[in-house]
């Protein structure tokens, strides 16, 4: 696939719908293996419906991307400029086009965003067993930073690391 066939377009708050539709079926397949699906759906409610993600939009200041091969929707990302640095909410990648490179051209995105809004540090929340996810981003340069135990609510927690990289002049 060449570079040219790959593109994030920006979300509108109008597209929420499509990108909720995404969220679902990505949530469901990846995350059962880590959280109970009672969990996986209240998560998905409250973060990731459309109206969440419209207000995320619209009132919280985050910015999501579609990511496209050919035209077709592969995955989504979403992130958030604070404190000199951007945080990276989401990146998800449908499980059929896993393994095609996609994460890697998001991270090239991502470091040219900070790189244009002078921001020196990409930084997330992963779940701590989530083994498959640490590696890609330590293989992508993060570091852990530290643990972080988050309450959202209904009886559950995020349970993550911190991971962080710095954003050089010299980045790809």
């Amino acid at each position: 696939m060449t570079q040219e066939a790959w593109a994030c377009r920006p979300v509108q708050a109008e597209d929420s719908a499509g990108v909720a539709g995404l969220a679902s079926e990505i949530w469901h397949e990846y995350y059962g293996a880590l959280l109970s699906d009672e969990q996986i759906v209240y998560m998905v409610e409250k973060f990731q419906s459309p109206s969440a993600i419209a207000d995320q939009i619209a009132k919280q200041g985050y910015e999501y991307y579609l990511m496209q091969a050919g035209g077709d929707n592969v995955g989504y990302l979403a992130v958030k400029a604070e404190g000199g640095k951007l945080f990276l909410s989401k990146l998800y990648v449908l499980k059929a086009q896993r393994g095609h490179g996609y994460a890697s051209r998001a991270m090239a995105f991502l470091t040219r965003l900070c790189r244009e809004r002078g921001l020196g540090a990409i930084w997330l929340t992963v779940n701590r067993h989530n083994d498959a996810s640490i590696a890609v981003y330590e293989k992508k340069g993060f570091r852990k930073i530290r643990e972080q135990v988050a309450d959202i609510g209904h009886g559950y927690v995020m349970d993550d690391f911190v991971m962080e990289k710095e954003i050089r002049e010299t980045d790809g």
